[in-house]
């Protein structure tokens, strides 16, 4: 790898993640570093604060020579941390994104699970935020302490944590914007918030899907009433609903008929969506766990790949104005309010597809039901551009000596608004989209876990990316 003496790469990693990332990590862990869409009194509680003071006590125990920690707080945006290191070589700026906020808690972990306390079990770390993606910052000073060890050559790097990325990423645009002149001249970006199919080699994320979220509230009376007295005279507020969700998804085929919310596949993406399901078959179908009997919404991975990754989806991800079951009386609800969710194809103008769905909804509603919308949120997609010849030799050379398996592409049903962002801003900027994540890693969800050595192999792969990049031109 021209220069960087691979052995000792591999040994500073793997000594620092057992000497003190893994430590330090699952301190993290234990802070509810709730993101602040989940945490309306974040401030207040100071939990992001706590998290971001934690990783900057890490940073600076580093040591890095000429390196610099800051904390970086716009008023009444939550935390940014920054680590900046000088480079040995000047070929630009490295951009390496992470965050430090997390998904609530939920319930449901398993026993002897907690999403507060770290657990360490056959090579994962259990916990809140440890996958997703609390060792990113971790994983990314490894790496260039790992270059340094090894004798070998990078660029400055600017290692950016923030702590808003699973609200939606809120206050990214302005601190780009107040740190546009500090950052510099970007060239690369590495976000280790990704993953993919497998722990068998390293995955390139090559688009992100956008967002199109809301609330929806169909209201047909000031209060409830008998439903034996009223329905059949007033209509359901769930009828309505159905009716208007009706307009936007087929039920059937969970198809979103909105135009503005589908987009042209690029061939090359529909290739790399056999490639992806090729290279780990059964991987995207057995991912998730179904109940007995069930099975994904078609058979062929490929398609189950494009389907997550450049189609547009809808889920119903919370609902009010409904009792429990045993609290349910024979009432004729006065409302139903739905949180909808939809992915976006990469490519896709959030925008446009807000507006869209906002007029099927509100647009001649039946009965003349009130409806209202509220807690609305659009944030556009990603699609990276042509690897530039280094890093695609780069890449392959990581995958044969870190990974001894060939790297694998594939888009991400997810979103990372930062990306998109970043694309705007640094429009001549190679992307390494990334990380230890698999389809089962639980990130959101109950029991999150991270594969250790899968980490430590992306922070290796990090490393040698960083020594090529400097040294591209020589």
């Amino acid at each position: 790898m021209g220069g960087v003496e691979q052995t000792t790469v591999r040994t500073s990693i793997q000594d620092a993640w057992s000497s003190s990332v893994l430590p330090s990590l699952s301190e993290l862990v234990r802070i509810p570093a709730v993101s602040q869409n989940f945490d309306p009194e974040w401030a207040e509680h100071g939990q992001l604060h706590a998290a971001v003071a934690h990783v900057r006590d890490w940073l600076n125990a580093r040591k890095l020579p000429g390196a610099r920690v800051e904390i970086v707080q716009l008023d009444g945006r939550s935390p940014l941390l920054l680590l900046d290191v000088p480079g040995t070589a000047d070929a630009g700026t490295v951009l390496l994104y992470g965050h430090l906020d997390k998904q609530p808690p939920m319930g449901g972990w398993s026993a002897g699970l907690d999403p507060w306390e770290p657990v360490v079990r056959d090579g994962k770390l259990f916990g809140r935020g440890a996958a997703d993606d609390g060792y990113a910052g971790y994983a990314a000073t490894t790496a260039i302490e790992a270059v340094r060890a090894a004798g070998g050559t990078h660029s400055r790097c600017v290692v950016l944590l923030e702590t808003g990325e699973e609200s939606g990423s809120p206050d990214l645009p302005a601190y780009l914007e107040q740190l546009r002149d500090q950052l510099g001249a970007v060239n690369l970006v590495v976000c280790l918030d990704s993953g993919g199919n497998d722990y068998e080699r390293l995955w390139l994320t090559t688009s992100l899907r956008g967002l199109v979220s809301l609330d929806v509230t169909v209201r047909v009376l000031e209060s409830g009433q008998h439903s034996g007295l009223a329905s059949g005279v007033v209509p359901s507020s769930f009828r309505v609903m159905r009716q208007l969700l009706d307009r936007v998804e087929d039920s059937t085929t969970g198809e979103i008929l909105l135009p503005e919310l589908n987009v042209r596949v690029p061939e090359n993406r529909v290739a790399e969506a056999r490639s992806s399901a090729d290279a780990a078959p059964g991987a995207i179908r057995g991912a998730f766990p179904l109940v007995a009997g069930g099975r994904p919404v078609v058979a062929d991975e490929a398609e189950l790949v494009l389907n997550n990754s450049w189609r547009p989806t809808l889920s119903v991800i919370g609902a009010a104005g409904f009792p429990e079951p045993l609290d349910a009386g024979n009432v004729l609800r006065p409302y139903s309010t739905l949180t909808l969710s939809f992915r976006l194809p990469p490519t896709a103008d959030a925008s446009a597809a807000l507006a869209a769905v906002q007029r099927a909804l509100t647009t001649d509603v039946p009965y003349g039901a009130e409806v209202t919308l509220s807690r609305v949120e659009a944030q556009g997609g990603w699609n990276a551009p042509d690897l530039a010849p280094w890093l695609e030799a780069t890449l392959d050379t990581v995958g044969d000596r870190v990974f001894g398996a060939p790297c694998g592409t594939i888009g991400l049903g997810g979103s990372i608004p930062f990306m998109g962002l970043l694309a705007s801003t640094y429009p001549e900027a190679q992307f390494v989209i990334t990380g230890a994540l698999g389809q089962d890693s639980n990130a959101h969800v109950p029991d999150e876990w991270l594969h250790l050595d899968q980490a430590q192999r992306v922070t290796e792969a990090v490393a040698h990316i960083l020594h090529a990049h400097a040294t591209r031109n020589l």
